[in-house]
């Protein structure tokens, strides 16, 4: 894992003038905004006798198994949205809550975090995610060493509208922080980008992929468009179940678009009780951020994105996006 990988050496080349980026690679805060996930909860989940997620209509037996899949990020980039969906497949069970076993339970070892999980029946897929994992530099290293053919879920995200997203979340918890364009900037009047800000440095994607692929294969992870997740759940959801090799059972129907929230609420086809839409927490409204630090935010990540679009053979169009604006 000592090897840089030209992501991390363009982190310190010079990308204009101007807009040097001088993080040191693998500088990674630790933001206590991750999750919400409190040791108490873990506990609850993994008791004997709890549910510990997936269909309410699964019996509690089966036995614990450590997950096949993983969801591991990006954090704001719809990693709720993408659970609460697939754990409306009956042949999935998920924790609900954010185990954080690869970044901060690791300790604790592989039968705790067996305990965690959800029974499951055979032929059942264990899941959990915790978005935390994509940005943190042991993970990869440790999920190879629990099963080398663990399936790995990133759902990504314009890396603009994600971090000020992040800020967003941020803001609601600690009011007294300073500004979004405070944060941004090492220096506003040279433009320098303060990358080593965990909100936009966990938007550098290909500077993260290269750590996992260092230990997986293109083909065992899945990248899921966090902005298509809202546009056309469904066919995200077909692309999720087909790389998790399940039947295609999650499609339209499971879905309603919720106009007052702006993204789609989940409901069961069979059920005509009223749709479940994501917590209060999600679809917050963002600060105005001023133009120029968002024109200078695009120029920082493009060549970033144009890295993880070469590297993972998908081009997710934030470019195109923002030139509609």
């Amino acid at each position: 894992g000592s090897r840089e990988g030209a992501a991390g050496a363009w982190l310190r080349s010079p990308l204009a003038p101007g807009e040097v980026i001088t993080a040191q690679s693998g500088a990674f805060e630790r933001d206590p905004q991750e999750s919400s996930t409190t040791d108490e909860e873990l506990s609850r989940a993994g008791s004997p006798g709890s549910r510990g997620g997936g269909s309410s209509t699964t019996p509690d037996y089966g036995e614990k198994r450590l997950p096949q899949a993983l969801i591991i990020g990006v954090k704001k980039g719809g990693t709720r949205a993408l659970l609460e969906a697939i754990r409306a497949h009956p042949d999935v069970r998920a924790v609900g809550t954010e185990p954080h076993f690869f970044d901060r339970n690791y300790e604790k070892g592989l039968e705790w975090y067996r305990n965690v999980m959800p029974k499951t029946l055979d032929g059942q897929i264990t899941m959990e995610k915790t978005p935390s994992y994509f940005v943190t530099n042991e993970a990869p290293r440790r999920i190879h060493s629990m099963a080398k053919d663990t399936k790995l879920i990133v759902v990504v995200r314009n890396p603009v509208t994600r971090a000020i997203s992040d800020y967003t979340q941020t803001l609601s918890k600690k009011p007294e922080i300073p500004t979004f364009e405070v944060l941004a900037f090492k220096n506003r009047t040279l433009g320098l980008i303060d990358a080593s800000w965990s909100a936009i440095r966990i938007g550098i994607y290909a500077l993260h992929l290269e750590n996992w692929l260092q230990y997986f294969p293109l083909s065992q992870i899945l990248f899921v468009s966090g902005e298509r997740l809202i546009t056309d759940p469904a066919g995200e959801m077909a692309k999720v179940q087909d790389f998790l090799g399940l039947k295609r059972i999650v499609t339209e129907k499971h879905f309603y678009f919720n106009k007052t929230k702006g993204f789609p609420c989940l409901k069961k086809p069979e059920d005509s009780s009223a749709p479940r839409c994501l917590g209060k927490s999600k679809g917050r409204t963002h600060p105005k951020i001023d133009p120029d630090v968002i024109h200078r935010l695009r120029k920082f990540y493009k060549p970033f994105n144009v890295m993880f679009y070469q590297m993972t053979g998908q081009d997710f169009q934030w470019e195109q996006e923002e030139s509609d604006k």
